[in-house]
């Protein structure tokens, strides 16, 4: 599905066009074979050159094919099972910038719907706030989950399975948030060497902070991940510790019951016992049943076991 912009920085919104006019903005949203071969036709890219855009687990890079950028990026998103980011490619070639989505992207829909200065027509512009937004939405989905981390540390004691489950899903999250990070710096830095844009010099600062921001978050999801293993260690230990001691008290339960049967059991045999001509034999046979249960219970007390 393509959606056609064009703005000039004099312009306050993006204006939506009918026709591809140069220095206009092609956003393909929910893109298929057929959006790639009329991207194709009109910006004169070989298909097999953008079909990797389609890739669901494509990894950040940059790509260079005669006067056309090709940028494949990731950005946070959970619209399929077990697969937390998506894929979205900024393609620059001399007279339109396209950016292709197998989804709908909320990055570029949002950056479409906000207030810039920005124009279509500046690229090199237009394709660092993209990254910018991009960086930004690491940023701010690592924080929720720092959140929900920090939460579980204050509450080590309650421990259940669905604690388990809650950062073992975090930990997936960070893990392919760190594999979508490091790429992206590299490409980062492969700009900053100017070998395919060029930039002036407020455009070169953004990119210092962006990759400034980029190590951030890297080292924020490799400290969060740190933080789900040491949590998942001490689960560990409390698991084992209640479980030795609900053996302990299961334990400690079972002799103490036993006690009765064992007595009674010895004064169920037909032969002679203490206290057999006794009128009291039966309330002695309790007392001392109540005080060695008593004693067993004192003791298991002492030892920590009930």
């Amino acid at each position: 599905m393509f959606e056609i912009y064009f703005k000039t920085i004099r312009d306050a919104t993006f204006k939506k066009i009918e026709d591809f006019r140069p220095g206009s903005w092609i956003y393909t949203k929910e893109a298929t074979l057929e959006d790639l071969s009329k991207i194709s036709e009109i910006a004169g890219i070989d298909i097999n050159d953008i079909r990797d855009s389609l890739d669901k687990y494509e990894l950040p890079r940059v790509e260079q094919i005669g006067d056309n950028l090709i940028f494949f990026l990731r950005h946070p998103g959970d619209r399929e099972f077990g697969l937390y980011t998506e894929t979205l490619t900024i393609i620059l070639t001399p007279t339109f910038v396209i950016a292709v989505s197998p989804s709908r992207s909320e990055i570029i829909e949002q950056l479409l719907l906000s207030n810039t200065t920005l124009g279509t027509t500046q690229k090199s512009k237009l394709l660092l706030h993209i990254f910018l937004k991009v960086a930004q939405d690491y940023t701010s989905s690592i924080k929720r989950l720092r959140h929900s981390i920090l939460g579980y540390e204050q509450a080590t004691r309650i421990v259940d399975s669905n604690a388990i489950i809650v950062l073992t899903k975090n930990e997936e999250i960070l893990n392919q948030y760190l594999m979508a990070l490091v790429p992206l710096r590299n490409l980062l830095e492969t700009m900053a060497s100017s070998r395919y844009l060029h930039l002036y010099e407020k455009e070169i600062d953004l990119l210092q902070d962006l990759m400034i921001g980029v190590r951030q978050s890297e080292d924020v999801c490799r400290v969060n991940i740190k933080s789900i293993r040491s949590l998942r260690d001490s689960y560990h230990i409390i698991f084992t510790n209640d479980v030795n001691r609900t053996i302990k008290l299961l334990t400690a339960l079972t002799i103490i019951i036993s006690i009765p049967s064992v007595i009674t059991s010895f004064y169920g045999m037909n032969v002679g016992l203490p206290f057999q001509n006794n009128a009291y034999a039966f309330w002695i046979v309790i007392a001392w049943t109540i005080l060695a249960c008593l004693f067993a219970t004192l003791w298991f007390r002492k030892n920590r076991w009930l």
